[in-house]
């Protein structure tokens, strides 16, 4: 579980990073200021969810058996992917039936939070998250 989720928020920083300066500079005379602030909300979001990721794919080597942290970090990537994904392709295209996906997205990613929370409760005070 936990080489899963770091794997994939390594690959979903890469992808922030480099959609985010495609965007700056490519995207910047083609697409109208609207869509530039959706693609920017894409491009947020995915590098908050993508940091969440990675912290629960730490959480992960630690709590290899917490089934919250593991629900939470499949669902953090599925919002990821729709959210994000529908966002972009949103202000890319302009297809509009494409907004109807996000809020998938952002709901998954809100349950993401809240098992992490759950999560968090189960870790005991007498265990530290990084230490062997």
């Amino acid at each position: 579980m936990a080489k899963l989720f770091l794997i994939a928020a390594a690959v979903s920083g890469f992808l922030a990073i480099a959609i985010g300066a495609f965007g700056a500079h490519a995207l910047k005379e083609s697409l109208s200021p609207a869509a530039i602030e959706i693609y920017k909300t894409a491009v947020q979001y995915q590098m908050f969810n993508t940091s969440a990721l990675l912290i629960i794919g730490l959480l992960a080597l630690k709590f290899p058996h917490n089934r919250s942290l593991f629900w939470s970090g499949l669902l953090m990537i599925g919002g990821i992917l729709l959210f994000c994904g529908s966002l972009y392709g949103l202000s890319i295209s302009g297809i509009r039936w494409l907004g109807i996906i996000t809020p998938i997205g952002g709901v998954l990613m809100l349950i993401s939070w809240i098992l992490l929370i759950f999560a968090a409760r189960k870790f005991t005070d007498s265990v530290k998250p990084f230490s062997n």
